[in-house]
């Protein structure tokens, strides 16, 4: 009997220790004593809350859904929301690089969509995801996130935003055929248009469309297909050509565009170049509904 609650003491005394040294590990990770996994912690009991940062981005949350699974997600909340002021919401989509499963954060280390965004609205929400891959479920999880955040923070629902660069253009072209409503603007680069088209017209969604002429992956095809769609569509309801283009925006960037900033790449460049351009983030952030 003795030798048995010796045993059980040495196993609870390893436990307890365990537990200490990894919040102790944690802590030292972190570097940084904010209140921000404390707000998403306070919103629903069906977020667990990131502990890691990077730069002002709290890493790996996640929404736990019943029909879409564990939905992993980076946030930037800035330290002024109290949720006593509605703020604008921008979600991010990374490209391949930036999945899950190529490791936590790595879609914030490999783009600057969600840093450069702040610097034109500082009162707003950035959601980056981590999904893995650019389906219909990482479509359903997209969804339910914006509106889990709709429902959740106080909201401008007037200013809510979204990018989507490379395999996230995909994701996010088929966020935008099931659910156009939920966003104000849509800024869709260096990818091509998977999803339907109907929703984006119906509600009108402003959507500027970006792409090098040669992009390497996709090539500038089907981004002047999507365009071309979106612009039947809307005249198909009797839209004037003034009114399209404060809707619909094809830029085709030609090969100066790059070279003359250093960049060979078209596709792996659009992803620094677009966010760096302020003709192209400026209209996204200047829209409001």
């Amino acid at each position: 009997m003795k030798k048995w609650i010796f045993i059980i003491g040495c196993i609870t005394v390893f436990f307890i220790g365990f537990y200490i040294t990894d919040r102790y590990n944690d802590q030292t990770f972190n570097n940084e004593n904010d209140d921000s996994s404390l707000k998403l912690q306070k919103k629903d009991e069906i977020v667990t809350a990131g502990t890691k940062k990077y730069k002002n981005f709290l890493l790996d949350n996640v929404l736990h859904s019943q029909e879409n699974g564990d939905i992993h997600y980076n946030v930037y909340i800035p330290d002024s929301y109290d949720g006593s002021e509605s703020y604008a919401l921008y979600f991010t989509l990374p490209g391949y690089q930036g999945l899950y499963f190529q490791g936590v954060g790595e879609n914030v280390k490999t783009e600057n969509f969600g840093f450069i965004a702040q610097d034109y609205i500082s009162k707003m929400i950035v959601v980056a995801p981590q999904l893995n891959d650019w389906g219909e479920t990482s479509a359903n999880q997209t969804i339910e996130l914006v509106e889990y955040f709709l429902e959740h923070y106080n909201i401008d629902k007037t200013r809510v935003y979204a990018n989507g660069y490379s395999g996230g253009g995909e994701t996010m072209s088929l966020v935008m055929s099931k659910r156009a409503d939920l966003f104000t603007a849509y800024l869709h680069a260096s990818t091509q248009w998977d999803g339907e088209y109907e929703s984006v017209v119906e509600n009108r969604t402003p959507v500027y469309i970006v792409i090098g002429e040669n992009d390497e992956y996709y090539g500038s095809k089907p981004s002047q297909n999507a365009y071309d769609t979106l612009y039947s569509l809307y005249k198909e309801i009797g839209l004037s050509d003034n009114e399209i283009d404060k809707l619909l925006v094809l830029d085709i960037k030609d090969s100066e565009y790059f070279t003359s900033q250093g960049i060979t790449n078209q596709h792996g460049g659009g992803g620094a170049l677009f966010s760096n351009d302020n003709e192209i983030m400026g209209w996204l952030f200047n829209k409001k509904k």
